[in-house]
Parts: C-alpha cells; structure tokens; sequence
C-alpha cells in the first residue's frame, strides 16, 4: 500500500504526463494546417472539413459526457443499492429499477451523438 504523499505525487505525475501528451498532440495537428497554400476549392474543402471535425468532436462530448454521467450515477446508486440489499434482501429489485435508470444517461448520450452525426 502507498501513502498518501506517494498517491499524490503519481497523480500529479499522470497529470503532467497526459497534459504533455495533449499539448504535443495539438501542436503536430495544428502545425500542418499553417504551412498550407490557401486558394478558394482549399477554403471550401476545409471549412466543411472543419464543420465535420466539429461535429465529430460534438457527438463524441455527447456521448462522453453521457457516459460518464451514468458512471457517477451508477456509481452512488449501486452503493446505496447495495447497502439496502444488504439490509433488507427483499429490496433488490426495486434497487435494480434505479441502477438501470442511471443507464438511461448512456442512451440518451448515445442517442444524441447519433443525431449529431446524422446531420453532419
């Protein structure tokens, strides 16, 4: 078992590791897109390229934010679910009806990012 010091210093340490990571994955796309010649087909191509790139980026906050919303819903429900059904057996399946409801936030995210895509 670590302490609390080392626990705190390996997440600062993931931390910085995955802001890097980001930061040079930005700078490698973003660099391309500078050192290119501009005529008005390129202008066309890349404003519905960049609406695309958008939209993609829209579903999948969509359905990221959905996810993880059910996690954390999912997450605080089956603990005070199973506490209950610890306690009282004959509660399970009213405990299951409001786990599957955190699920609910899934499909709604997943459902919109399909709706997303549809019109991109």
């Amino acid at each position: 078992m670590c302490s609390r010091k080392e626990f705190q210093k390996k997440v600062k340490f993931s931390l910085i590791l995955t802001f890097a990571i980001l930061v040079m994955f930005s700078i490698g796309s973003v660099s391309s897109a500078f050192g290119q010649d501009h005529s008005a087909d390129k202008v066309k191509t890349e404003s519905s390229a960049l609406g695309l790139g958008l939209g993609l980026i829209a579903a999948a906050i969509a359905f990221g934010l959905g996810a993880l919303g059910a996690g954390i819903a999912i997450g605080n429900v089956g603990s005070a679910a199973m506490g209950a059904i610890a306690e009282k057996p004959e509660l399970a399946a009213q405990a299951l009806i409001f786990i599957a409801l955190g699920e609910g936030l899934v499909v709604f995210g997943f459902v919109t990012a399909l709706m997303i895509i549809g019109k991109v």
